[in-house]
């Protein structure tokens, strides 16, 4: 697919753990699918929105595609979208760099400025 980064949102605890671990093996809703979850630039948005509304605490990572190898598969999900799901855990030297996910009066997350809104977009 693209070497654009991928994201991840998870519990600033977790990233915490993973960073002391060296990996990261998921949330327990990764661990219970058999995949770590990611979305595209252009996704991650509406899978904050659709899973994540209202929780506060989090960090988005941004991951270096390349770097999680043969483990990645971009496979269909909402929509008949491709996905990308990590099988395995995700190494910290993957991890491009963390920002926190504050929310926002409605309980929507406000996602930095770096990650842009479409795919594709700089």
């Amino acid at each position: 697919m693209s070497d654009a980064p991928i994201y991840h949102m998870c519990k600033l605890e977790e990233w915490q753990a993973a960073q002391a671990a060296g990996s990261y093996a998921g949330s327990s809703q990764d661990k219970a699918d058999g995949f770590i979850h990611f979305s595209t630039a252009g996704q991650v948005r509406e899978s904050a929105a659709k899973h994540r509304t209202g929780q506060d605490g989090l960090v988005l990572l941004s991951v270096d595609p390349i770097a999680l190898g043969s483990a990645l598969k971009w496979e269909p999900s909402r929509e008949g979208l491709l996905f990308p799901h990590l099988y395995g855990a995700l190494p910290v030297t993957g991890v491009i760099r963390f920002d926190p996910l504050p929310l926002s009066e409605n309980g929507q997350h406000v996602f930095p400025k770096h990650v842009p809104d479409t795919d594709g977009a700089e």
